[in-house]
């Protein structure tokens, strides 16, 4: 049983595949699920396993970031793993454990692969976004071009994955954090809200603090992807990300590396909306993306203070 490490899993709509994700943590002492208000039958099937696992169930959506917190309080490993309700263990995580022996490090992921066992290479490990890396996302050259040499650095595209080694930023779906480090970073920033950004911004703040993160690739967990999207409208998705993002910036990027991405987003937004009105489509979530780039600062940061871990 991994008797030091507590297992948090934050589910939004996610009945159709949190049982294959619990039933792989059924040999970890600490399992919390904590539900952002769903609307399906996720918190009935999360209930069937009993006092085994403890399920919170928000009558709100708290966002990624503040149902992280709430497991992160609810538990007392020393050890905290992350897992996607769309994610379901393929390996032990033992050697993820093992790892944790080396004081300098702060944080370890594993590898993600595809129902179909493929890497899920530019998603799994990136590198710390920069604003020029964000401005081809937004700009649209990263879809037209995916190989220029700014995306390859920006999702890894060159990495060798199977490869153990010390990376800037896994995805926040598989992550095993101590806990003390957790309380050192003041937890996961509720800014980000209701998701996005929020796993690149803890790990560039464990990264901060001096610590490494490591990549242990013989760690696996099958991940589909995307699943509570689907109850997202389009419109919806895109304020989300585009504002997420300009909370990244404020947070990380100097003033006058903010003015440029904010007038590298209006502009890809703008293109986005001539394109959407030339096929006779739905524009207003660029129009508001456009308004969001010419926000103030304190606009664009969600004016929410960050949640301190107690």
């Amino acid at each position: 049983m991994n008797a030091h490490v507590a297992a948090v899993v934050v589910t939004y709509n996610s009945a159709a595949v949190i049982d294959n994700c619990l039933r792989s943590l059924q040999d970890f002492a600490e399992i919390v699920v904590v539900d952002n208000a769903s609307a399906d039958e996720t918190c009935c099937v999360v209930a069937q396993y009993g006092a085994r696992v403890r399920l919170i169930a928000n009558p709100e959506n708290r966002g990624f970031a503040g149902a992280a917190n709430q497991g992160i309080q609810a538990t007392n490993s020393p050890l905290v793993l992350f897992l996607n309700p769309d994610a379901a263990l393929a390996t032990a995580v033992e050697p993820m454990v093992a790892r944790f022996a080396m004081p300098h490090l702060g944080a370890v992921a594993g590898r993600l692969v595809d129902p179909d066992g493929r890497t899920q290479v530019g998603f799994n490990l990136r590198a710390f976004p920069t604003p020029l890396s964000l401005a081809f996302e937004a700009l649209l050259l990263n879809r037209l071009w995916p190989g220029n040499p700014v995306n390859r650095r920006y999702r890894c595209l060159d990495l060798d994955y199977a490869r153990e080694q010390d990376v800037d930023q896994p995805a926040g779906a598989f992550l095993m954090v101590r806990r003390d480090v957790l309380h050192q970073v003041s937890g996961w920033d509720e800014r980000f809200y209701p998701l996005w950004f929020e796993d690149v911004d803890l790990c560039r703040r464990i990264r901060q603090a001096g610590y490494a993160i490591r990549y242990v690739p013989e760690v696996v967990a099958r991940h589909q992807g995307a699943h509570s999207l689907s109850r997202i409208s389009l419109e919806q998705k895109q304020i989300y990300w585009y504002g997420s993002l300009l909370a990244y910036a404020v947070k990380n990027f100097s003033p006058w590396a903010q003015v440029g991405l904010r007038a590298t987003v209006w502009a890809g937004a703008l293109l986005r909306t001539l394109a959407a009105w030339g096929r006779g489509g739905e524009s207003r979530g660029y129009r508001r993306v456009m308004g969001l780039a010419l926000a103030r600062q304190a606009t664009a940061a969600r004016q929410v203070q960050p949640h301190v871990l107690m």
